[in-house]
């Protein structure tokens, strides 16, 4: 994870340093040799994807002359890729968006014991479909059951306490919802029953400079463009219980007049998101140098 941007250029590895030297651990070399085991905790799973983001950014700056505050008209991130987002766009240090990750991390796994939180995928199920699903649920089941994630192209994610999210699934399916599924997460984020992370993540904004970013970034909890350092605390803090409004983000950009989207770091699940949120965009992922030549073509 990130070893092959480290291995070939300059700016990654200063990247993957200062994460290391602000988390005062080696998590760089967790992230390329392992175990995968310790990697995918979530205190270091939310910083490491972080990191290979802001590498991924910093390589297009100096390798491809990409200039965020020119050449791009919003920035956004799906959950922890917020904070990656507020990052490149010079909202929030790299120093100190790892320390609060891997802050939101701890915060969100201590939250919930393990196994008494879930989350699901509701494969083919609209917002409103969802929201009902899980309202039902919710009140079946007798525990906290919300919609977490609106993906997009009919994914709706729930989240909750286990034996609510596991009723959902079973009404899913009794009103023809295509696919529910358990989803494999350390703990049931978005939901009301992280409300002690947000008190955590609260008191940790508190204390860190948050700046102007160079080019608005579109919050998950509001769909819409934000540039005033205390308003991107609060809706930092209303993001751990809040839902991700993806789709939302999405379509608001589209209707900006967006036509063109770059997902930097590892994965290529928002670029495939995209043509279902907005058929008339187009979108690449860059995540390893062989990379670099399709994103000079794209742009």
């Amino acid at each position: 994870m990130g070893k092959a941007l480290a291995e070939n250029f300059e700016p990654a590895r200063y990247v993957f340093q200062e994460v290391d030297e602000a988390l005062l651990q080696p998590l760089s070399r967790l992230m390329f040799e392992g175990p995968e085991a310790e990697l995918t905790l979530t205190a270091n799973a939310q910083p490491a994807l972080m990191a290979v983001s802001l590498a991924v950014v910093r390589v297009l700056e100096a390798e491809c002359g990409l200039d965020l505050k020119r050449d791009a008209a919003f920035v956004a991130g799906h959950s922890l890729g917020e904070y990656s987002a507020l990052a490149a766009a010079g909202a929030l240090s790299i120093w100190d968006t790892a320390r609060l990750l891997q802050r939101r991390g701890q915060a969100m796994q201590a939250a919930v014991p393990v196994g008494e939180g879930a989350m699901a995928a509701l494969l083919g199920a609209d917002l409103d479909q969802a929201r009902a699903i899980a309202a039902e649920a919710a009140a079946e089941a007798g525990g906290v059951c919300e919609v977490a994630n609106d993906n997009g192209g009919g994914q709706v994610v729930v989240s909750g306490a286990r034996t609510a999210v596991e009723k959902a699934i079973d009404v899913a399916k009794d009103k023809g919802v295509k696919r529910a599924v358990l989803l494999p997460v350390s703990a049931p984020f978005h939901c009301a029953l992280m409300e002690p992370a947000a008190h955590a993540m609260a008191d940790a904004l508190s204390k860190t400079a948050v700046k102007i970013p160079v080019v608005p970034v579109v919050a998950n909890v509001t769909a819409a463009p934000v540039t005033d350092p205390e308003t991107i605390r609060e809706l930092l803090v209303r993001q751990v219980t809040g839902s991700v409004r993806w789709r939302e983000c999405v379509a608001f950009m589209a209707g900006q007049g967006v036509t063109k989207f770059v997902e930097c770091g590892s994965g290529k699940v928002l670029a495939g998101l995209l043509k279902r949120i907005a058929a008339e965009t187009s979108g690449i992922s860059v995540g390893v140098p062989a990379d670099l030549d399709a994103y000079r073509a794209f742009v």
